[in-house]
């Protein structure tokens, strides 16, 4: 499924994988954020953080006529504020769809898999 948009040029079509890209790295670009997690751990067997090329597996994207919402798993680092990490991965994330690709999100959950100690 891809994300579509008419402009006065033609028709643009922005892949799923993209978008996921782009909101993975956005997110775990913020303080706070070890990385992305699966969205079905136990389905995907990842039990850890996900790499660059896995970002589409803990990002889902849905659109709904023009609304497209973002859903993002990630995990955090012990000892930070979890509502803070959460609100700066919103605002990075719908900052970056704006000006990356020209999409605006309608909404941007975060959901916090898990949180993990850093050494």
């Amino acid at each position: 499924m891809a994300v579509k948009m008419k402009t006065e040029y033609g028709l643009i079509d922005i892949d799923n994988n993209v978008i996921s890209t782009v909101v993975g790295g956005a997110a775990t670009d913020n303080y706070g954020v070890v990385g992305m997690a699966s969205k079905n751990q136990i389905r995907d067997n990842f039990n850890e953080i996900l790499k660059k090329d896995n970002y589409s597996r803990g990002v889902v994207v849905t659109q709904h006529d023009n609304d497209v919402a973002i859903e993002v798993n990630i995990i955090v680092s012990y000892g930070t504020k979890i509502s803070e990490v959460c609100k700066n991965v919103q605002s990075k994330v719908k900052y970056n769809l704006e000006t990356m690709l020209g999409i605006t999100a309608s909404s941007v959950n975060v959901v916090v898999q898990g949180v993990r100690v850093l050494d």
